[in-house]
């Protein structure tokens, strides 16, 4: 783990970017870091399992599924390769994950406990920015999320739906929900609501089967 092939891999995680190779030798040697190799379709964590370590994504990609309160409804998102799962759940209120991730296809995952984070935000001051700079970004967009104008049509609601509940506002989506609910959740009648989404599946946008939508990309609804 401590050779110089790996040195340069951590160059281009999101944590470690910035850092002088001299920085990453004094990492790899003095902090536990564990690279896991996970096989396609095994869950990395659970909704509502602790948060004790953050879990950094270095190849292949995962699916993301987050589920209402009440289970009514789910929705699963792909996130690529190098991304982070859930760092802002390690310090605050609550450290539990809010998701569940899925292994999309074999990947290699760092995973850094949370001892080892403290160490390195004390003693490194590009990883602490690098993680503050995570965290307040996402904060920053969820923040701004209430005072944006309303949406008007029907396809912007759908599109709001979606993007002020998932982890990336692009890309591809899969809605698991009853006609009815997503209409009682954009309070719109589900007779407009099934005119808009076969609407949408005449366009390409998205692929419509029984209590699921499948969203080709979700930055296109948005045109």
């Amino acid at each position: 783990m401590a050779s110089e092939r790996y040195d340069d891999r951590l160059l281009e995680l999101p944590l470690f970017q910035g850092f002088s190779v001299s920085d990453l030798k004094d990492v790899v040697a003095n902090i536990k870091l564990r690279k896991i190799d996970v096989s396609k379709g095994k869950t990395i964590v659970d909704e509502g399992d602790p948060c004790r370590e953050i879990y950094i994504v270095c190849q292949g990609y995962v699916t993301a599924v987050s589920y209402a309160d009440d289970k009514g409804y789910s929705i699963s998102e792909q996130l690529t390769a190098p991304c982070l799962v859930q760092p802002e759940r390690l310090f605050g209120f609550t450290q539990r994950y809010t998701r569940q991730f899925i292994a999309g296809n074999n990947c290699q995952l760092l995973c850094i406990p949370k001892a080892d984070v403290v160490i390195l935000t004390n003693n490194f001051e590009i990883f602490r920015l690098n993680l503050l700079n995570i965290i307040c970004t996402q904060t920053q967009r969820l923040t701004h999320i209430p005072w944006r104008v309303g949406a008007q049509t029907i396809r912007e609601k759908i599109f709001r739906f979606l993007e002020t509940r998932c982890l990336r506002p692009a890309g591809e989506k899969q809605l698991c929900i009853k006609m009815e609910r997503l209409a009682t959740e954009i309070h719109e009648s589900r007779l407009n609501v099934s005119k808009e989404l076969n609407a949408l599946a005449t366009q390409g946008l998205i692929v419509l089967k029984r209590s699921s939508i499948y969203v080709v990309a979700l930055e296109r609804l948005k045109e």
